[in-house]
């Protein structure tokens, strides 16, 4: 193979578009250092590569929103940084430094992983345990994106602790609330099919059979997956923060 074609395969190609959000990025408490708010499902957290993928959660915050029937106007951060993302299709609770020294120091929790973040999610059938723990490898695979898969060889280490919040039926399903103990991309989505209980109206990892057997959600229009919790230290007083959103599902 030459050069050429090495690289061609190589080549991550990205063609996704997403489709216009109208649901807006809710301030739920600020500062002068730091902001938190709730994240919409649908909304990008950083404006990608793709022209057509302008509009996003740092975009709204360092530009502002503009007032509509119902809501208020929201100013602008121009200095406004994000710590971590959430995926498109995930909502709920994020924080954001105003400042490069908040900034900075956020940056270094979540490097640190003193960062603690619970999330709620609506899984496919019953969990069988009231709670567990999942432990499987994660990596990255240039062939499969914008997948992850699970790999013993050469994936790097992956946890979730899960606890049981209820057990829905008709259809089947389980609200799980997740702590993941590390941070790799989509690991909450890979690591629920990995135990057979993929997130319902998650479009990259699913169980074709309890996508269309009998036990099926099929309304879901969303990931239904929610950040509905945060831990960190604030970066400048030094006291202990705890953001919370409430479950949009």
């Amino acid at each position: 193979m030459s050069k050429s074609d090495t690289s061609t395969v190589n080549e991550i190609v990205d063609n996704f578009v997403a489709p216009e959000c109208q649901d807006r990025v809710e301030i739920l408490y600020q500062d002068d250092d730091i902001l938190l708010i709730n994240k919409p499902s649908g909304l990008l957290s950083l404006s990608g590569k793709n022209q057509l993928n302008w509009d996003s959660v740092h975009y709204r915050l360092v530009n502002g929103q503009s007032a509509t029937q119902t809501e208020k106007a929201t100013p602008a951060f121009v200095d406004a940084k994000l710590p971590h993302r959430l995926d498109f299709g995930t909502s709920g609770i994020m924080v954001v430094g105003l400042n490069s020294a908040a900034s900075k120091s956020l940056n270094k929790q979540f490097q640190d992983r003193t960062v603690q973040k619970r999330y709620l999610a609506m899984l496919a059938g019953w969990v069988e345990a009231d709670s567990g723990q999942i432990s499987a490898p994660i990596a990255k695979d240039k062939t499969l994106f914008p997948r992850v898969k699970i790999c013993h060889c050469t994936g790097k280490s992956a946890i979730s602790d899960y606890q049981v919040v209820r057990r829905l039926d008709n259809p089947a399903r389980t609200l799980i609330q997740y702590t993941p103990i590390t941070g790799r991309t989509h690991q909450l989505r890979i690591h629920s099919l990995e135990f057979g209980h993929p997130i319902l109206g998650c479009d990259l990892y699913n169980n074709q059979e309890l996508s269309t057997g009998p036990e099926a959600d099929n309304t879901a229009q969303r990931l239904m997956l929610h950040a509905s919790d945060i831990y960190f230290t604030h970066p400048t007083t030094g006291e202990p923060v705890h953001g919370h959103s409430p479950i949009t599902f």
